[in-house]
């Protein structure tokens, strides 16, 4: 008997710029390991041709597609439906096509707090949280954080008026308060974990940090959500004060493990994902 024929899974990731993305790669080596036919492809797609780029996901048949900078918050009108975290955080970093109508997702906060809890630290309840941002990928963060249960979460930002207004937003999901840069020392002293949602420290500016690491005491747990460089100079610093360190990679890594599963129903490869992205960048995977 004859097996049906299966047609090779169309997926890519949109963005302006795109030429940086480690994406494809990614997600290459996840068809590949998973024994998926499939192509993922980065389209650099500008603002004005946003409409016309998810129409063709209709109706070229996409199975999926990542969404990056800056499209994340504009794409949201143009799909069918939107998950619960995606309308709450405000972006979709992930749309699904399940035989043309298109469902939004944002597997960000999930992925980096999946990361988190493997890599520093197992349990998020009752933790203390300092977060340095208020911007966009801080909302994704901060969303699935709040579904942890920690003790309280404060948010650091230059724009206090938008931290103020962020803390206000979700004051039904946890115990969240702003606090203006000036006061970061006050809310340090008793952070747990001190999470750089910024691009602060992102190559080709590697030696900015988001905050004087003379304010952190040492012990606690420092987080920056940028992967490249793997270790910042925040993270450098702050091991250098006694703090554990966790780096970004895994954050991304994780978003893309739950996009993929969304699009073809089977576990993530998540170490040859992983090891692909660490080969592109020319560094070796460390054994675990």
């Amino acid at each position: 008997m004859n097996q049906p024929h299966v047609r090779p899974l169309k997926l890519g990731v949109i963005g302006d710029p795109i030429a940086h993305s480690k994406s494809p790669v990614m997600h290459e080596a996840a068809l590949r390991e998973s024994g998926i036919a499939g192509e993922y492809a980065a389209l650099h797609i500008k603002p004005e041709r946003l409409a016309d780029m998810i129409a063709a996901v209709r109706e070229e048949e996409y199975r999926g597609i990542n969404v990056t900078i800056p499209h994340k918050e504009n794409v949201m009108r143009h799909l069918d439906e939107l998950s619960e975290d995606a309308r709450r955080i405000g972006a979709v970093n992930t749309i699904i096509n399940e035989g043309g109508r298109l469902i939004g997702r944002n597997t960000d906060g999930i992925g980096y707090v999946r990361s988190l809890k493997e890599e520093a630290a197992a349990m998020l309840e009752g933790r203390r949280i300092v977060v340095l941002g208020a911007g966009g990928a801080a909302r994704g963060i901060i969303y699935a954080l709040a579904a942890e249960a920690p003790e309280r979460i404060v948010l650091l930002n230059r724009t206090t008026e938008r931290a103020e207004a962020l803390a206000r937003e979700w004051s039904d999901l946890a115990d969240i308060a702003a606090l203006p840069a000036d006061r970061a020392a006050e809310a340090l002293q008793s952070a747990d974990i001190v999470i750089n949602t910024t691009s602060v420290g992102m190559h080709p500016h590697v030696d900015e940090v988001p905050l004087d690491p003379a304010l952190l005491r040492g012990g606690e747990i420092v987080s920056d959500l940028i992967y490249n460089p793997l270790e910042t100079k925040l993270l450098r610093l702050a091991r250098d004060k006694g703090c554990r360190v966790h780096g970004g990679l895994g954050m991304f890594v994780y978003q893309g493990a739950y996009a993929f599963e969304y699009w073809t129903g089977v576990p993530a490869p998540v170490e040859a994902m992983r090891a692909a992205v660490l080969r592109d960048m020319n560094v070796a995977a460390k054994p675990k």
